[in-house]
């Protein structure tokens, strides 16, 4: 994907190789040859007016000049009076088809440091936990017992390894809403199983409805299928109901996509009563609804979770409930699950069965060996994310008092506005003080939320209290110093 054209673009992708030694010039320099050959910069690509590029980076326009200069002299771009900078043919030679890098979209910035060495840079960009005990307990008695069994079978289960589906149901029932096992379809995770929703019913310039903000990642597997997504905005009880009933009135979209139980990134947990207004709304619509409540772990001195949305729905109403083992046990063990009336759980299996012929039966059947604890581990996982959620707000108000948040229901992570400033600029110079942290534009591309950071609080307290410290010497740095010439205060 060629971003060579937007400069706060390809400001994000370069200003991940800054950190490190060395003077600043040269580091940009490096870091634009590194993208140099790739998708974002193919050769012939135009690179950004020098200004543009300064700004989006919040560094000095002679500092972009100097690193133009250190790859002209490397013989890596050119300039034309009029044409601008663009990368030079000589610069593809001996690069192979491997050297690309991967497309990048709103979701690149939460996944970016998964695929790279994050060398010493705090990666605030998504929020993960060690595996749970249980698992390691269970994996060995499963290679004692059943191991031998599950490999005299021929190991392909497109809708599921029966057991698991069963005991899937079995936590859906218990959870307010009556399922079988028919109605359940295992997924590679919750991401596997909204991509397969989506190819069920998006199609070239269907809208979908969603939450504003929302998980970056939708953007990307609604856009790759040729979709055009409409944000609602939430108030405290969720998405407010009178802007979707607008939405699905004007807009008549194919899929409505929310995330009821500790919404990503606000951590706002939607109402039974706006539950149902939802599923109404969407049945006298139409509507396909997809609700993704991978974010499920409940503390129980926390707020009460209702059922799911699809409990509160008309008979007639399609409804796709998304689970997942991978917040509350392990995100390596990607086991998820999709759960939907019986004729249309018939139909995803046979996407699901395209896709990869079904999901490792090993990993399901250690998932189904954990689902009957599987409240118990998301409690203990919700019981640490509180303490962690109470410590990283006491590290913010000592530290960096101009931000404000709303104190989140669950989830993983604060969404902190920043008083008169665009959050993709401080991104840049946190980056510089060695911490990475995901900006609003990735979250709500309208640009309502340009003024909000994600920040998880899913580490250790060390972890977290270096990561404020390096936040609030990057506010320092940008309060004092302002940002570079001609960049917005929003």
């Amino acid at each position: 994907m060629d971003r060579s054209g937007d400069a706060a673009a390809l400001g994000e992708l370069i200003g991940r190789h800054l950190p490190g030694p060395g003077g600043l010039y040269r580091r940009l320099a490096d870091a634009i040859t590194a993208l140099i050959g790739s998708d974002e910069l193919p050769v012939g690509a135009r690179l950004p007016a020098e200004r543009p590029l300064a700004e989006a980076l919040a560094i000095s326009r002679s500092t972009v000049v100097a690193a133009y200069d250190e790859l002209r002299a490397r013989g890596l771009v050119e300039s034309r009076r009029g044409s601008g900078t663009t990368v030079a043919a000589s610069a593809g030679r001996g690069r192979s088809g491997a050297d690309k890098r991967i497309p990048t979209g709103y979701g690149e910035s939460l996944f970016h440091r998964i695929t790279v060495d994050p060398g010493e840079v705090i990666a605030m960009t998504y929020a993960v936990d060690p595996g749970m005990p249980e698992l390691a307990r269970e994996l060995e008695d499963l290679a004692r017992t059943d191991l031998s069994v599950l490999l005299q079978g021929v190991g392909y289960h497109p809708r599921g390894l029966p057991e698991l589906r069963e005991r899937i149901a079995d936590h859906f029932s218990a959870s307010g809403l009556p399922t079988t096992a028919d109605e359940i379809v295992v997924t590679s995770g919750a991401h596997q199983a909204i991509a397969l929703a989506t190819q069920m019913y998006l199609r070239t310039g269907a809208t979908v409805v969603i939450e504003q903000p929302s998980w970056p990642g939708c953007f990307d597997l609604f856009g790759a299928a040729g979709g055009r997504v409409v944000g609602v905005p939430l108030d405290d009880a969720g998405i407010k109901p009178d802007l979707l009933a607008a939405a699905l009135a004007e807009h008549q979209p194919a899929m409505l996509f929310v995330m009821p139980t500790f919404h990503n990134p606000t951590g706002r947990l939607m109402s039974a009563n706006r539950r149902r207004q939802v599923a109404e709304l969407a049945a006298q619509y139409g509507v396909v609804v997809v609700e993704d409540n991978a974010y499920s772990a409940w503390d129980p001195a926390g707020p009460e979770i209702p059922p799911p949305l699809a409990a509160f729905a008309p008979k007639k109403a399609e409804v796709f409930t998304i689970g997942s083992v991978s917040k509350a046990v392990w995100g390596g063990l990607r086991i998820g699950w999709i759960r939907a009336p019986k004729p249309l759980a018939e139909r995803l299996a046979r996407h699901k069965a395209l896709a990869d012929l079904g999901s490792p039966v090993i990993d399901q059947a250690l998932t189904a060996r954990l689902l009957p604890r599987l409240h118990e581990m998301t409690a203990a996982r919700a019981r640490l994310a509180t303490v962690r959620r109470k410590l990283m707000g006491q590290l913010v108000t000592e530290r960096l008092p101009e931000w404000r948040w709303d104190e989140p229901d669950g989830g993983s992570a604060l969404w902190i506005r920043l008083p008169d400033t665009d959050a993709r600029m401080f991104a840049q110079v946190a980056l510089r003080h060695g911490v990475e942290v995901v900006a609003g534009r990735a979250m709500d591309p309208t640009g309502e939320h340009d003024d909000h950071l994600r920040v998880p609080f899913s580490y250790p307290a060390e972890v977290m209290s270096d990561a404020v410290d390096r936040l609030a010497g990057a506010w320092r740095e940008l309060r004092r110093h302002g940002p570079a010439p001609g960049v917005p205060m929003i």
